[in-house]
């Protein structure tokens, strides 16, 4: 599923530990892991909090 694309600028810390999180998911899966995915993982759970 496409979405919209957009540019975003983010915190150095905040790109590496998106990184760290799609090393982890890469290494637990027989699939390839795109950054954009664990993005929007990241972003699903945290909207959570805000009940959007």
């Amino acid at each position: 599923m496409l979405g919209d694309r957009i540019t975003v600028v983010l915190k150095t810390e905040h790109t590496e530990k998106l990184r760290n999180i799609q090393v982890k998911m890469i290494r637990n899966s027989t699939k390839s892991i795109s950054f954009s995915h664990v993005l929007n993982l990241v972003l699903s759970e945290g909207l959570k909090k805000y009940k959007v």
